[in-house]
């Protein structure tokens, strides 16, 4: 099965100031991929990960979702102990990671300067991508979001009410069509560092999400 759907083009310019912004960094770092990265995984999948944004030297370096920054090492080391990836690691697209009955994408494409999007970005970039990117994936089970932002990105790209589905760690919430949404803070350095969020914590989630998608 394809996933066919609406994905931002190059030179994406919806939102002016990430285009901006991402002019800039292909001046400043020709290297990196600069530009809005795109989904990744499996097709047809039973958990779809949404988080927040590409890192600037991380998704927005590599062009693949939470590689090449430290965001990536908590998520991908849990996938794979949960069957959800098979492979090696290494913080590089062409590492052979293959993701297994997953796919992980953001709610905005494009870096944002500070890591920081205006819910005006958010908005732009869920309505024109995020709530068709869902809207393919018939067989879908959970979604899991990383963060607050993510979380409202997906309820508002579901037309669910905020007030129903308030975002916390490990909570659990029943969508459309059957499927779970779990929250999770995001697996950022910063979280990670001062402890607010810890391996078990983010484990405890994916045991959850483990017993809803089968």
């Amino acid at each position: 099965m394809t996933v066919a759907v609406a994905l931002p083009d190059r030179d994406c310019r919806l939102c002016p100031r990430l285009a901006d912004f991402r002019t800039a960094n292909r001046a400043a770092h020709p290297d990196f991929f600069n530009a809005p990265v795109p989904p990744w995984g499996d097709t047809d999948p039973a958990l779809l990960i949404v988080g927040l944004a590409p890192g600037l030297k991380g998704a927005n370096r590599t062009g693949r979702p939470f590689t090449g920054d430290y965001a990536g090492d908590l998520l991908y080391s849990t996938l794979i102990r949960y069957g959800f990836a098979r492979g090696v690691f290494r913080a590089d697209p062409n590492d052979g990671l293959q993701l297994v009955r997953c796919r992980i994408t953001n709610a905005v494409k494009c870096v944002p300067p500070e890591n920081k999007p205006t819910p005006a970005e958010t908005k732009t970039c869920m309505r024109s991508f995020l709530e068709h990117e869902i809207a393919a994936l018939p067989r879908l089970k959970a979604i899991l979001v990383l963060g607050q932002i993510a979380h409202v990105a997906v309820l508002d790209a579901l037309k669910v009410k905020r007030s129903a589905a308030p975002f916390g760690h490990n909570a659990a919430f029943g969508l459309p069509g059957g499927v779970q949404l779990f929250s999770s803070y995001h697996c950022s350095r910063y979280n990670t560092n001062t402890g607010r969020l810890t391996e078990a914590m983010f484990h405890a989630v994916f045991d959850r999400i483990t017993a809803a998608t089968g």
